[in-house]
């Protein structure tokens, strides 16, 4: 008897893609403040406006850490994937839907992608 053949280890591996889902979120958060506080800086400094450089710095910090965070959604997905495939029929939960996580991150790395090049395009 395999020690995958305790569900408890797919399981610590999902709980492990929901940590660095977590932390993708984080990433793109902290990213999204950091280029919106640019944009905050700018309305706020209306009498002396700001040089053009230290604006972009703001757009190109916070861009950075979203497609961090993208990065971060995207490998961990693809880690999961693999994962899963090396468990044999036996080892797999039954009932338990395998694509949703991955999928879920996938879906985060896309949004992120999409936010980035929108803060680009609009800035």
């Amino acid at each position: 008897m395999s020690y995958l053949d305790d569900p408890r280890v797919y399981f610590a591996a999902e709980r492990t893609l929901l940590a660095w889902q977590r932390s993708a979120i984080a990433l793109m958060g902290l990213g999204f403040v950091i280029e919106r506080f640019g944009l905050f800086m700018q309305l706020v400094a209306h009498d002396h406006p700001l040089p053009h450089a230290q604006s972009a710095l703001s757009l190109y910090i916070g861009v950075g850490f979203i497609l961090i965070g993208a990065c971060t959604a995207l490998l961990s997905a693809v880690q999961f994937l693999i994962f899963c495939q090396s468990l044999n029929i036996q080892e797999k939960p039954r009932g338990h839907v395998l694509w949703l996580p991955p999928a879920v991150n996938l879906f985060l790395a896309a949004t992120a992608i999409a936010l980035s090049g929108w803060l680009i395009l609009t800035r």
